[in-house]
């Protein structure tokens, strides 16, 4: 999207970002979640519920992906200075594909059958690693952190086949991304960048009225 957002910056086209990152400077505010804290958070979730020791696993997503690769820096690094006792010993790329993660979530379940834990870095890996879970029959049995809240992997929460979700905000996004050039046309200049906000959402938590106005925002066409 360089070339794009380059040129539409040339044209005096103001551009806002949303979600991913571009590498150029050419944007007036940048608008996404704070990936590394949301790896963060689910490492804290993975050591409170190990009690601080065990061996987990990470299903990755794809190479390269900067914000992916953030929340799976947040997790490890988390886990390494805070939960010593608990060690990644296996993490695989799932490449942003259902059947590709749900293999490899299977190979490492295979090769590890004493793992404690797994950690699943987008949507594509945790819907992935929830059917790897429940083909094993291991809902409930071992802790499954994921990340994003499609309406599957709601359920699946719900079915208690992930323990939580690490949860991002897109209505936010998309708010926040409007009322930034909103701002700028109102002769205000808005923030370089702006965090959405991220939460960490267990099962107890689903009928909680913030996570619900969260995870359904009221929608109005």
């Amino acid at each position: 999207m360089v070339g794009t957002i380059d040129k539409s910056t040339k044209e005096g086209i103001p551009v806002v970002i949303i979600d991913s990152g571009a590498d150029t400077e050419n944007y007036v505010s940048f608008v996404a979640t704070d990936n590394y804290a949301g790896g963060v958070l689910a490492a804290k979730r993975m050591g409170e519920v190990l009690q601080g020791k065990g061996k987990v696993a990470v299903i990755a997503t794809i190479p390269g992906g900067a914000s992916t690769l953030a929340r799976e820096a947040g997790f490890e690094e988390t886990l390494e200075k805070e939960f010593p006792d608990i060690k990644v010993v296996a993490k695989q790329f799932g490449m942003a594909d259902y059947a590709r993660s749900l293999q490899v979530t299977e190979d490492i379940l295979t090769a590890n059958p004493d793992l404690n834990g797994v950690f699943a870095s987008n949507e594509s890996s945790s819907v992935g690693a929830s059917q790897a879970f429940k083909a094993r029959g291991l809902a409930g049995k071992l802790p499954l952190v994921g990340f994003d809240a499609s309406p599957a992997l709601q359920d699946d929460l719900k079915a208690g086949v992930f323990d939580s979700l690490v949860v991002q905000n897109p209505y936010k996004m998309g708010y926040e991304g409007v009322k930034a050039l909103a701002d700028l046309w109102a002769g205000h200049k808005p923030p370089r960048r702006i965090d959405s906000g991220v939460a960490l959402v267990k099962r107890e938590d689903l009928a909680k009225p913030e996570v619900q106005q969260l995870l359904n925002p009221p929608l109005v066409f």
